[in-house]
Order: structure tokens, then sequence, then C-alpha cells
């Protein structure tokens, strides 16, 4: 149905007010790089009108430290441009916040708990490779 995929991978050991945090903020930087994702408003029955969603599904997948560290690594060997959340930022409170904490690592010092990314399916696939499906 979609030549794409959407892949957000967590690691496996995030409490689950992380897990729920994390997948919230990686599916926003998704939407906000593809907004060609978000489809219609809803409508009840009533006539109320709820926020659209994403027209395409989106798999989550867990991966230990490792692996995700190498989901990271193959996401920028491929340029794929990802959105990305790492341990840090769970202890601030604001965007500015985040993004000052995220600009003191690098890819080889980031403690990466998450990663979301969309691109072909394949492409997808090969960069995800070692995570399961969660849960």
């Amino acid at each position: 149905m979609f030549d794409t995929k959407v892949t957000i991978v967590l690691r496996d050991d995030l409490a689950a007010w992380q897990e729920l945090n994390v997948t919230a903020f990686l599916s926003c930087g998704i939407a906000a790089q593809f907004p060609e994702i978000i489809g219609e408003p809803y409508r009840d029955a009533a006539g109320h009108v709820y926020n659209p969603l994403s027209i395409q599904p989106m798999v989550i997948m867990s991966a230990d430290r490792d692996t995700l560290r190498a989901i990271h690594r193959r996401s920028l060997e491929r340029q794929v441009t990802t959105s990305l959340f790492i341990e840090e930022m769970f202890a601030t409170g604001h965007d500015e916040a985040n993004r000052a904490a995220f600009s003191t690592f690098d890819p080889s010092t980031a403690k990466v708990v998450g990663i979301a990314l969309r691109a072909e399916r394949r492409i997808v696939d090969k960069i995800a490779k070692g995570a399961k499906l969660h849960g």
C-alpha cells in the first residue's frame, strides 16, 4: 500500500512513561518532516471535529543500546534524516533546553533512547535490522 515505511525504535530498557513520551515526540518529528502524511480532520456523527491523524501506519520496535546505536549509525551512513531522542532530554523542560542538551553530543557519544525514520520500505528495513516489534 505504501512505498515508504515509518518505524520508531525505542531502547528496550525505558519505563512505560518514557516509551510513550519518546514515541510522541518522535512521531511529531516525522510529521514535521513529511507533512503529507497527515490526513484530513475527523468528524463524528454529531458533527464534532477532531484533529487529523497520520495516513500511514507507524511500526513501533525496540532494541538494546548497541542495536540502537547501530541503527543510528546506519541512518547517518544512508543519509536518512531521522527524529532522535537522547537520554539527557528526559531532564529538560522545554524545546530550547532539549536542543541545548542535544547539541553537546555527537553520534559516538549520544545516549540514544529512540529514533524514528521514514524512507523507502527496504531502506528502513535495512537500517532497523536487529530491532524487534515492541511489546
